[in-house]
């Protein structure tokens, strides 16, 4: 279940306090638009830790219990300096907004976070492993195999399931943009979708990172195999293989996972909000 379906399905039961970051300056730890909900007992989400989300979660408290001194503007402006014990350096202008279930379906399209799509191709170990990382993370997910039956149930809202035989035929319905993984159960499988891959390409060039798992010698084969099909050097240099952020030596399926979460992450546009520091980096 990712935040947002966790949020909702708690605010359908009991009033919140909403804190939404309105605006920043200078180096702060989330971007504007960032949010969490305070609840009578505990949250959900984040505005970036420290000292300024405890302090901005005590004050939210007190709006949604009625205590004295919860009643204030609905915008407060929070100096991440020596007050707060935080060396940003930055302020943060937060806005609390009381909600229940009856603001569900506003907040629903208020709070939807930009997805961008990646297509997973390959229900094993570390496609599984994979999907459980790339979950809560600001992605759409089209998980495809050819075999219908190895497809989890339970997946959240941003996971779908597809089944494609022959797996290579659902390259050409991805979503624009998408950045593709490709770890098949099949080395002959793995061939044609990255195939497929690069023909889209050579037509549409909007696949902006195509990832094969393997070794540089399956990597080797695969090169002289598509170069025989006809692709040129330059074309093949747009895949990457092996996959995954350099350094990181494990072979286990959540290790590879979570080094193939951050290249994957690497690759998306930098929100000019978040060249700051970053939660857990304050």
């Amino acid at each position: 279940m990712t935040t947002r379906e966790k949020f909702f399905a708690r605010l359908a039961l009991e009033e919140a306090v909403l804190i939404t970051v309105h605006a920043t300056r200078g180096s702060v730890p989330r971007e504007q638009g960032a949010w969490m909900a305070v609840f009578s007992q505990g949250a959900v989400g984040t505005i970036g830790g420290g000292h300024l989300e405890f302090e901005a979660t005590a004050q939210a408290r007190e709006r949604l219990l009625g205590l004295p001194g919860g009643e204030g503007e609905p915008v407060q402006r929070f100096a991440l300096g020596p007050s707060l014990g935080q060396c940003c350096g930055g302020e943060v202008h937060l806005r609390f907004e009381r909600v229940s279930a009856a603001d569900i379906a506003l907040l629903q399209a208020r709070l939807a976070a930009k997805l961008y799509p990646v297509a997973l191709f390959g229900g094993g170990h570390v496609g599984h492993a994979l999907v459980r990382v790339l979950a809560p993370l600001p992605l759409q997910v089209s998980w495809i195999d050819s075999r219908d039956e190895v497809f989890p149930v339970g997946l959240p809202s941003n996971v779908s399931c597809e089944h494609s035989d022959p797996v290579q035929a659902a390259v050409a319905q991805l979503a624009p943009h998408s950045r593709v993984l490709i770890m098949s159960f099949s080395h002959a499988e793995d061939l044609e979708v990255v195939a497929a891959c690069l023909k889209r390409q050579r037509l549409q060039a909007d696949l902006p990172y195509v990832g094969l798992i393997g070794s540089k010698t399956k990597w080797a084969t695969f090169r002289h195999r598509l170069e025989a099909r006809g692709f040129t050097p330059q074309e093949l240099a747009h895949i990457t293989c092996p996959i995954g952020i350099p350094g990181i030596a494990g072979k286990e399926p959540e290790v590879i996972a979570v080094a193939v979460a951050a290249q994957i992450l690497q690759t998306l546009p930098a929100h000019s909000a978040r060249r700051g520091h970053t939660k857990g980096q304050d």
